[in-house]
């Protein structure tokens, strides 16, 4: 397995899904020149009628691709997640809810690529993390890769889907490396990834939090504490079983999740283990989530506000007290 860099695995799905299927095209803001470095070559390779520019208007450009999506294309957008507010009505009282509102004779191939920049100095208006509310609606589905491979796998089967998908691209795993199989297909939906086993906790991580929940628990071996890590890979569709089968094993639960504590996708899966597995817990569950604070530009007071290994640790210690 050759080592590929996150964005390098998003440009390897998108080349190898439109070379398979020539209704798919890419569109965004100034795509054509590889602002976010994963379209450099597409192109050259694919021409206009198939990347393209679009205007600073998402409110238009994403109501064209899911006009487009029901007439049979299958457009793969690229926006950030700040920008997705402007866009909440095509969103939301589009794409989630036609399939719906047509009695199930519509089918909507769209794919939204939501990059979520963060821990990086880009102050409110730029660092959202805005999945959970996306999960609180309907008729979409919420993909959140925290690896290279996964990374091509869940974009190849959000490319192939006939339903709207929002990707959420973790910004800060952008220059990670990782192994990606050479015939790296589709990952399906709903299928959570186990990243390690362990007997004393569960942690179930999202995103960039994986990679926090992996170091935190190297060091608490260290300490002779056993810890299991879930990555769920997708929240809607959400793999429960995985999650509650090792909390079963374990009987403890602590929640790494990078976006806003309140309302947030921690707090749905803690309410699931509650209500579905809560003879199966010895202990509270945590949640080590962000700050409910706008995101401030400071370098040194943002670094307060997000999980992170030491946090980590802190929640699983106060399970096992």
């Amino acid at each position: 397995m050759a080592q590929t860099v996150f964005v390098e695995a998003i440009n390897q799905a998108l080349v190898e899904e439109m070379r398979r299927d020539e209704s798919v095209y890419i569109m965004g803001e100034d795509i054509r020149r590889a602002v976010y470095g994963a379209t450099a070559n597409l192109l050259t390779e694919f021409g206009e009628k198939r990347v393209l520019d679009t205007p600073l208007s998402e409110n238009g450009f994403f109501g064209a691709a899911i006009g487009s999506s029901l007439v049979g294309m299958r457009p793969v957008v690229e926006t950030l997640t700040s920008f997705m507010w402007v866009a909440m009505d095509q969103i939301i009282s589009q794409a989630a809810k036609m399939r719906y509102m047509f009695g199930g004779q519509a089918t909507l191939p769209v794919t939204f690529r939501a990059t979520m920049y963060y821990g990086g100095g880009s102050a409110a208006h730029h660092s959202d993390r805005s999945y959970p509310m996306f999960m609180n609606m309907p008729g979409l589905k919420i993909i959140v890769p925290s690896n290279p491979a996964d990374m091509k796998g869940l974009l190849k089967q959000s490319i192939r889907d006939n339903d709207p998908c929002i990707v959420f691209e973790d910004g800060t795993l952008f220059g990670m490396r990782g192994e990606v199989p050479d015939n790296q297909d589709a990952i399906p939906f709903g299928k959570a990834r186990v990243v390690r086993e362990g007997t004393d906790a569960t942690i179930v991580a999202i995103a960039g939090a994986v990679g926090h929940a992996e170091r935190a628990a190297d060091e608490l071996s260290n300490e002779g504490v056993s810890v299991e890590i879930i990555d769920p890979r997708t929240l809607v569709p959400l793999d429960k079983k995985a999650i509650l089968d090792s909390v079963e094993k374990t009987g403890r639960l602590i929640i790494a999740d990078p976006a806003h504590k309140v309302c947030s996708a921690a707090s749905e899966i803690a309410s699931i283990v509650a209500q579905e597995g809560f003879w199966s817990l010895q202990a509270p569950i945590q949640k080590v989530a962000a700050e409910q604070v706008h995101i401030p530009y400071t370098p040194s007071l943002e670094s307060l506000v997000y999980p992170n290994p030491e946090k980590i640790k802190a929640a699983v210690r106060t399970t096992l007290e």
